[in-house]
């Protein structure tokens, strides 16, 4: 990790968002993976048949049900690491909106040349590295879970707690971590996500992060411009994950987050900041859409693979941070088939568009 962020064009601390010349990358485990990370969460995916609404969708569960304060509707109460919930934030919401009838932007082509016209996709997330499954897990709390404080370095830019956050709450690469080690928690009961970069638990049962992000699941309302998140481009994590159940169910509806390696100083909707010194316009502002291409042959595809091809088709892939070129970010579970994952590595960045980028804020 590198020793400044640029926030809005000022310099803060350390744990740094920035990419210049040489890239610093935010998302740092990544760098010299092989076929998958480094680094496994240490979590265990919940087998639970219950889903958790974090939208007002109405979803039956083998339990109890609560009223969702938003939408009164009924939702389950199910909890735990990986537990199964609905897709976050309402249908109009940037994530959630296909993208196929977008046109191409004229910058298009150099900037998936910068991000690598030959270099192939990775997935970031699968059922077994170093014997565990890996990825970004999530943890889903009740609305009794209690509140604890949390102290943040950049305190300006990040949504005070309390915080829901369970003692034993799932940390990205595992609580020894020296990666990003975010931490999701999702209460369905108060259609809340709450997120962390850099989480640290403190002995007091309180925690400490770089910055931290609260959004409204109903809603879906962004981050105020120019504020960063729990990620660099000031979006939110969990509704750009791959997860299993929906793979499983055949269709994810929803764009996709992953990583590059050098963005522009500058950001698009939905992103809300920027993490870089480049002012070139052929890197990727933060919040970059790119599409794989409609010609693009998926048929050979095994399922896993093909379902997730297919959402790179309809509602693309968002670049929400610095971190290794083309990796995509899923949840771990131990019903993925890293096999038919590994398949998406014959995908090349050429076989991809950048959607209209529309209007573009620069530092």
């Amino acid at each position: 990790m590198a020793t400044v962020m640029l926030v809005g064009g000022c310099t803060q601390g350390a744990n740094s968002r920035v990419n210049a010349a040489t890239p610093a990358v935010h998302a740092a485990p990544s760098v010299g993976r092989g076929t998958a990370s480094d680094t496994a969460s240490s979590v265990t995916t919940s087998s639970a048949s219950a889903s958790s609404s974090v939208s007002g969708a109405q979803v039956t569960a083998a339990g109890a049900s609560s009223t969702n304060t938003a939408t009164t509707r009924k939702q389950s109460t199910a909890t735990g690491v990986l537990a199964s919930i609905s897709r976050p934030f309402p249908a109009s919401n940037a994530w959630n909106t296909p993208i196929t009838n977008k046109a191409v932007d004229p910058l298009s082509a150099a900037i998936i040349a910068s991000i690598g016209s030959s270099t192939k996709l990775h997935m970031d997330f699968g059922a077994n590295w170093n014997g565990r499954p890996f990825g970004m897990p999530y943890v889903v709390v009740g609305a009794d879970q209690a509140k604890v404080k949390v102290t943040f370095d950049y305190a300006s830019e990040s949504d005070p707690g309390p915080y829901p956050i369970p003692a034993n709450a799932p940390i990205e690469g595992g609580a020894g971590s020296t990666g990003d080690r975010h931490v999701i928690v999702v209460q369905p009961s108060t259609s809340k996500l709450y997120e962390l970069y850099d989480a640290h638990p403190d002995a007091d049962g309180s925690w400490h992060a770089g910055s931290g992000a609260i959004f409204n699941l109903a809603t879906g309302a962004d981050r105020p411009a120019g504020w960063t998140s729990a990620d660099a481009a000031g979006l939110p994590i969990l509704p750009g994950l791959v997860r299993y159940d929906e793979v499983a169910s055949g269709v994810i509806n929803h764009a996709i987050r992953f990583t590059v390696a050098t963005t522009r100083k500058a950001y698009v909707s939905p992103a809300r900041h920027y993490a870089s010194s480049n002012t070139s316009t052929s890197v990727p502002p933060m919040g970059t859409r790119v599409r794989l291409r409609a010609d693009f042959d998926i048929s050979g595809y095994p399922q896993q693979a093909r379902v997730i091809l297919q959402a790179m088709k309809t509602y693309g892939m968002i670049v929400a941070d610095n971190g290794s070129n083309w990796f995509v970010s899923g949840t771990p579970d131990s019903r993925w088939s890293d096999t038919q994952l590994n398949t998406l590595k014959n995908v090349p960045g050429s076989a991809f568009d950048v959607v209209t980028l529309g209007a573009v804020t620069t530092g």
